[in-house]
C-alpha cells in the first residue's frame, strides 16, 4: 500500500459497529484506540473484521499539540 498520507498507525481491528450509514472502526494501536468514521460500504469492500491487522490513516493539513 502506497499513500501519500504520513501518519499511518498499524494496529488490530477491536470492533466494528455499524449505523444505518456510517460504522465506526476501533483500533488498537500499541494500546491506544483509535476510531474511525467510515461508511457500512467502505466496511464491506475492505471486508473489515474484528482482529484483523488494519491502517488508521490519518491526513490532516494542521497538527495540534498539546501539554498538561
Amino acid at each position: 500500500m502506497k499513500l501519500s498520507a504520513r501518519n499511518r498507525l498499524k494496529g488490530k481491528v477491536t470492533e466494528v459497529k455499524k449505523g444505518a450509514t456510517t460504522a465506526h472502526v476501533k483500533i488498537d494501536v500499541g494500546g491506544t484506540i483509535v476510531t474511525a468514521a467510515i461508511t457500512n460500504e467502505a466496511v464491506d469492500e475492505l471486508k473489515l473484521a474484528t482482529g484483523m491487522t488494519a491502517y488508521a490513516v490519518i491526513k490532516a493539513s494542521d497538527v495540534m499539540v498539546g501539554v498538561d
